[in-house]
């Protein structure tokens, strides 16, 4: 589709119909026992990005990039990491360029911020997505005590991608559902991936 970015997976961007929108907010959401990690570091491959760490170290978060078998960038990394996490987020996401991507590797410490604070966050996110034609991925971990602005993050989010791991036997398996898609028409189907070294389709079995 004219228009769209690619994220830089070719298995999404044809299920996306060739990427995502410009200006999209995707709220990516995986259990904290997952490989999900993978996804976000192939998606810097596509063009300049901004990965925000709120938890890991810049330089851990580097080493991972760097020892990843798949398809990656070399994106700039920075560790949130001050008293005010909102605040200091918000500074760094201002100064996303042009047609970049952001990434924010967990939005759990954000989450945590009084509500009113959050809301005005999401809104600002979204509307320097809006006027740089750049995308935002917001990974949301699963949990039995999610933060309370998690229903918020996904309502603000255009987009949701949800994956899914299970032991299936002897096996894992994980699967990305794209439940919501606001004006993009999500897929129907999930999208069975193997998340080793890096993100493939998994095609040992029909795709459920």
């Amino acid at each position: 589709m004219v228009g769209r970015l690619h994220t830089g997976i070719s298995v999404l961007d044809r299920k996306l119909d060739g990427g995502l929108p410009p200006g999209c907010v995707v709220a990516y959401t995986a259990k904290p026992a997952s490989q999900s990690e993978l996804l976000l570091y192939e998606l810097t491959a596509a063009r300049g990005t901004l990965y925000l760490s709120t938890e890991r170290s810049e330089a851990l978060v580097r080493h991972a990039i760097d020892s990843s078998k798949g398809r990656v960038g070399s994106p700039t990394v920075r560790h949130v990491s001050s008293a005010d996490p909102l605040e200091e987020a918000t500074r760094f996401t201002s100064a996303v360029p042009e047609g970049a991507n952001l990434i924010i590797d967990t939005m759990d410490v954000l989450e945590r911020a009084e509500p009113a604070a959050y809301v005005a966050f999401l809104n600002r996110l979204k509307e320097h997505m809006l006027d740089t034609g750049s995308i935002a991925v917001l990974h949301c971990l699963k949990g039995p005590e999610e933060p309370a602005n998690r229903a918020r993050t996904e309502h603000l989010a255009d987009a949701v991608f949800d994956l899914r791991t299970n032991l299936e036997g002897s096996e894992i398996e994980n699967h990305l559902s794209i439940p919501k898609f606001r004006g993009g028409g999500a897929p129907t189907e999930t999208i069975k991936l193997q998340l080793s070294e890096q993100v493939e389709i998994d095609t040992s079995r029909d795709i459920a």
